[in-house]
């Protein structure tokens, strides 16, 4: 579903995104982890057509990624949630639906303000709302379209505990209709028991690729938690 190939961003002297190359098969669950400045919400930006790459190749299904009929195949859900604070709840989606010319957006959209307790909240401007729910809205408005890829930068991130589990059991969901998941989060705890496989990134670099239970066998005979691998891998020699 996602294929990145010598990926490369650099920013003045600095490698932001060092030669990356992955792949994502549709159903995967896949986190991006990794510690402040190795370089994952670049990668993400860079896939999601929101930053320019300086090498390398970015395909969605075999399509280039900034070709438009790519665009239609993923949702990119930012850390900062950006609304345009003169809409309301139900507007966001409503400018959304337009956007993918989605029929039945309305039931859809229902759906997903029970889900995230936003019920209550369709008619509120985004300025009268807080961080926590300017999150929620985003991922409404990322979920709403139903693509083949989903992209999530820190999606957990100022949502309260009922939001995460309900976030949770999208992905599984999301997952079980074969949707492909990319998710970027220092929240290791809350994407444990999720990911099929996890990337590491350091330095710009992927420094570790494969499933929690293998790294784990790997580096420490199976014992320790995901948040002791990732110490344990991203550590300094």
């Amino acid at each position: 579903m996602l294929k990145v190939n010598n990926l490369n961003k650099m920013f003045k002297k600095t490698m932001a995104v060092n030669g990356i190359s992955f792949t994502l098969n549709k159903g995967d669950v896949v986190g991006l982890l990794g510690p402040n400045g190795a370089g994952k919400s670049t990668t993400m930006k860079m896939i999601a057509g929101l930053l320019r790459k300086d090498y390398g190749d970015i395909e969605m299904d075999g399509i280039n990624n900034n070709l438009l009929k790519a665009k239609s195949k993923f949702t990119y859900i930012p850390e900062v949630p950006e609304l345009y604070e003169m809409l309301t709840v139900k507007e966001h989606l409503h400018f959304i639906a337009d956007a993918y010319d989605i029929d039945n957006w309305e039931e859809k959209a229902t759906k997903l303000f029970k889900r995230y307790d936003l019920y209550d909240k369709q008619d509120k401007l985004a300025k009268e709302l807080s961080k926590g729910m300017k999150q929620k809205v985003s991922i409404c408005c990322g979920l709403l379209p139903e693509p083949e890829l989903y992209l999530f930068d820190e999606p957990m991130i100022g949502l309260d505990p009922k939001a995460i589990r309900e976030t949770k059991l999208i992905f599984k969901e999301l997952s079980d209709q074969g949707k492909t998941i990319f998710v970027s989060t220092h929240l290791l705890d809350s994407i444990e028991n999720l990911c099929h496989r996890v990337l590491v990134m350091k330095n710009g670099r992927i420094i570790a690729d494969g499933d929690v239970k293998s790294l784990k066998n790997k580096l420490s005979n199976g014992k320790g938690s995901l948040e002791e691998l990732f110490l344990e891998v991203t550590k300094d020699e």
